[in-house]
C-alpha cells in the first residue's frame, strides 16, 4: 500500500480509539454540545463569507463534514473497507486530500476531548471556552490544525480541477451504492461540489484561517472578547 493509504488507515485507527474511548466515559452529548457550540462560533466569526454564496457550500462543508457534530463512524467504516482499492482510481492528489481530511478529523477529536476534560458541566459560554482553551496549553497542536485547515483547503481547490475528477465520481456512484459505501460517496461528492464553486480559493481560504490564528494568539493570551457570543 502507498504511504498516503497507510496513513489514512492509521489516522482512522486512531480516531475510531479514541471516539471508543469518548463512549465509554460518557462524554457523548457533552461532545456534541461543544461541536455544536464551535460550529456556531465558526459561523459568526466568519458572518461575513459565510453569507457569500459562492463560499457557503464549503464553510458547511467543513462544519457538516470535518468539524461538526455529526457521527463520522459510517463514513470512517466505509473508508477504512475501500482506501486500498481507491489508490488505484483515485488520483494522488486526491488521496492526499483525503489524507489531510482525516488527519484533521482526527486531531480535532483530540482537541475537542482536551476540551472536554477543562469545561465545567454547565452550558458552553464564550467566557468558559475561552478559559478552557487557554487552560489547554496546546498552542502547537491548535496551530497545525489550522495548517491543515489551510491545506485542506489549497489541496481542494487543486483537486476538483483534475480533469475527469467530477467523472469519475458519478462513475463511482452505483458501484459504492452496491458495496454499501454511499456514506463515503456523499463525503467524496460533497466535497467536490462546494469547492468547485469557490472560484480563486485564495480569496476564501486564506482570510480564514488568518483570522483563526489571530483568534487562537488572543485566546491563548487569555482574551475573550475574540469569541463573538453565541446563542
Amino acid at each position: 500500500m502507498s504511504t498516503h493509504v497507510d496513513n489514512i488507515i492509521r489516522y482512522l485507527n486512531e480516531s475510531g480509539a479514541l471516539f471508543k474511548e469518548i463512549q465509554e466515559r460518557q462524554l457523548g452529548d457533552k461532545l456534541i454540545a461543544l461541536r455544536e457550540w464551535q460550529c456556531k462560533r465558526l459561523i459568526a466569526s466568519h458572518k461575513e463569507t459565510y453569507e457569500t454564496s459562492q463560499y457557503r457550500p464549503a464553510i458547511e462543508f467543513f462544519v457538516a463534514e470535518l468539524y461538526g457534530p455529526k457521527d463520522f463512524t459510517s463514513r470512517d467504516e466505509d473508508i477504512a473497507k475501500v482506501v486500498p482499492k481507491m489508490q488505484k482510481w483515485l488520483p494522488t492528489e486526491a488521496l492526499e486530500s483525503l489524507e489531510v481530511a482525516i488527519h484533521l478529523n482526527a486531531l480535532s477529536q483530540e482537541l475537542d476531548v482536551a476540551l472536554l476534560e477543562n469545561l465545567p458541566d454547565t452550558p458552553i459560554t464564550r467566557e468558559s471556552y475561552a478559559q478552557a482553551y487557554a487552560n489547554c496549553q496546546n498552542q502547537e497542536l491548535r496551530q497545525l490544525q489550522i495548517d491543515y485547515i489551510e491545506k485542506l483547503g489549497l489541496d481542494l481547490a487543486d483537486v476538483v480541477k483534475i480533469p475527469g475528477i467530477g467523472m469519475i465520481l458519478r462513475m463511482a456512484r452505483t458501484p459504492a451504492k452496491l458495496a454499501g459505501l454511499e456514506t463515503l460517496q456523499t463525503f467524496l461528492e460533497d466535497g467536490f461540489d462546494a469547492f468547485k464553486k469557490i472560484g480563486q480559493i485564495e480569496d476564501f481560504i486564506l482570510p480564514m484561517v488568518s483570522l483563526e490564528r489571530d483568534v487562537m494568539n488572543a485566546l491563548f493570551a487569555g482574551e475573550t472578547e475574540v469569541l463573538p457570543e453565541v446563542n
